[in-house]
């Protein structure tokens, strides 16, 4: 098939990637912090810490899930090779107890904390290194295999699935965190998509957002 002149625009996915990436990173390295504490951490913090878990979880889960269902299927028409390389079943059980290790520190005892956070600091460490080998993977293979070969109105399309694909975590968690790691480029580009409601959506959530996210990480 002959390969198409305009470049699809890769830019979301890879902003999207970068930013559960270093969320991952950031917490993985908080909670081997925590363990090495001898008191607790506190209820407020906890719960906290639990739901950032939780949020982050639903947006990889989310963004993975709309990867299967709407990108790859397309991706294959053209540009098959690797593909099953990037198949996500190792990254569905990695979630899970990473979900059941972060309910225990808020449920378990605070003189718990050190051994609940140690177990759930090795599981963030396996979910954030199969991440990075996915995101490796997916970005060093298959997206210059779409650069060269998928057509750029076909990957528009793709985005729009993307952006209509319902669930994932809520507007409050996910657009203040990738705000925040946009590039200038990035930024402008979001700008120009979404119009005039993302900068003031950036503005409204934000306050809460920069709350919570102290509350968590200090």
């Amino acid at each position: 098939m002959t390969c198409p002149t305009s470049t699809p625009n890769l830019m979301g996915l890879r902003g999207l990637h970068r930013t559960m990436q270093a969320d991952l990173h950031r917490l993985t390295a908080l909670v081997e912090r925590l363990a090495d504490l001898r008191a607790g951490i506190g209820t407020k913090r906890a719960k906290a810490l639990e739901a950032w878990v939780r949020g982050l979880c639903a947006e990889i889960h989310h963004h993975h899930a709309a990867e299967d269902r709407v990108v790859w299927p397309v991706v294959s028409r053209y540009a098959d090779d690797g593909l099953a390389d990037v198949e996500h079943t190792e990254l569905g059980p990695l979630l899970d107890e990473v979900r059941e290790a972060a309910a225990l520190v808020v449920a378990g005892p605070s003189a718990e904390l050190p051994a609940q956070a140690g177990a759930l600091a090795g599981r963030l460490a396996r979910l954030r290194d199969a991440l990075d080998r996915h995101v490796e993977t997916v970005e060093g293979r298959l997206f210059p295999l779409v650069e060269r070969c998928v057509p750029a109105d076909e990957w528009a399309a793709v985005v729009k699935g993307l952006q209509r694909m319902p669930g994932g975590p809520s507007a409050a968690f996910r657009v203040p965190r990738i705000v925040d790691l946009a590039t200038p480029e990035e930024w402008e580009a979001m700008r120009a998509h979404a119009g005039p409601a993302l900068p003031l959506l950036a503005v409204l959530l934000g306050p809460a957002h920069r709350r919570r996210e102290r509350l968590v990480f200090g």
